[in-house]
């Protein structure tokens, strides 16, 4: 039933990992990730910044207490935020999540953004203007995610929201190579350039956003999300699916990993359960048409940053 992709460190990422951005209040994040297991998700990603890995780890640990699980199952995703890229800081925040989360180490850490900011900053400063921004280069955050590695306090180490060109300079400087770039990928945003780019330096990509629904959907000007196409729902009709479903086996059959979030039991059991059908080619076809390159999380509050990664085309 469950699917992996090998990286490039010798281990492996489950291919569907439940994410855990905006879940609501504690208890139900808790109750949430329960389910999640006992539905058979082994795959989660978290974050710091999340402000909830305290809830996850409970839930973790109830799962191997009931002999459900056992930490060896799991593949648990964290990542460093921008306020802490100095190099002293990545360890320092890391040990801070498996200390929430009751654990002895991660399966994948990875730096959330390229850019930085102040550590005396808000978390976001939004209108803080450049005076909040960090000078510390993501090349000493990735010497920091490296120390993370040696110490054995994650088994793999990546990176998220960068660009071809910041992907590169990493690979020029960096003693342990990247096993992933998390990057928003929908079918109104398929970034096939980026995909094949990291496909060729064998780096995995991970989808988030899956299903092109963000804060913002339902808002003036805010493109229609996939999951709401007619000739979705109808490819789903044709192989009892839902659109949600066709979507993340079609992302699924790119190679990527993708890690949907939902708080409706009914579609975390649905999310998993993507791997007994396969897209006749006329549906992959209208899929890929579907690219608008409409993207979701533009972090456009922060464009002047030196860092920003989206001011290439890929």
């Amino acid at each position: 039933m469950y699917k992996a992709i090998p990286l490039n460190d010798g281990f492996y990422i489950p291919v569907i990992g439940l994410g855990t951005y905006k879940l609501p209040n504690p208890d139900d994040v808790e109750n949430i990730v329960k389910f999640a297991i006992d539905a058979g998700y082994r795959h989660f990603d978290c974050a710091w910044i999340h402000e909830n890995e305290e809830a996850v780890g409970k839930a973790i640990k109830a799962k191997i207490i009931e002999n459900v699980i056992k930490r060896e199952d799991l593949f648990i995703t964290t990542k460093v935020w921008n306020n802490f890229h100095r190099r002293e800081k990545v360890m320092e925040k890391l040990k801070l999540s498996l200390r929430e989360m009751k654990l002895n180490y991660v399966d994948l850490y990875l730096i959330h953004w390229p850019i930085g900011f102040n550590e005396t900053s808000k978390t976001v400063p939004l209108g803080d203007g450049q005076e909040a921004y960090s000078d510390v280069d993501y090349l000493e955050t990735w010497k920091g995610m490296e120390d993370c590695l040696s110490c054995g306090f994650t088994r793999s180490i990546g990176l998220a929201n960068f660009n071809s060109e910041q992907i590169d300079r990493i690979l020029r400087h960096a003693k342990y190579k990247p096993v992933i770039n998390q990057i928003e990928v929908h079918p109104k945003f398929s970034q096939k350039k980026l995909i094949q780019f990291c496909k060729e330096r064998n780096i995995v990509v991970s989808a988030y956003y899956p299903f092109g629904v963000g804060e913002q959907t339902g808002t003036t000007r805010f493109p229609e999300t996939t999951v709401l196409d007619d000739n979705i729902h109808k490819i789903g009709r044709k192989y009892n699916k839902s659109a949600a479903q066709v979507v993340l086996n079609y992302l699924v059959s790119l190679g990527l990993c993708v890690v949907p979030k939902s708080i409706s039991n009914l579609r975390i059991s649905e999310y998993i359960k993507i791997f007994d059908f396969q897209l006749e080619p006329e549906d992959v076809v209208y899929l890929d048409s579907c690219n608008r390159n409409n993207r979701i999380c533009t972090m456009r509050a922060f464009m002047d940053h030196p860092h920003y990664p989206f001011r290439i085309e890929y």
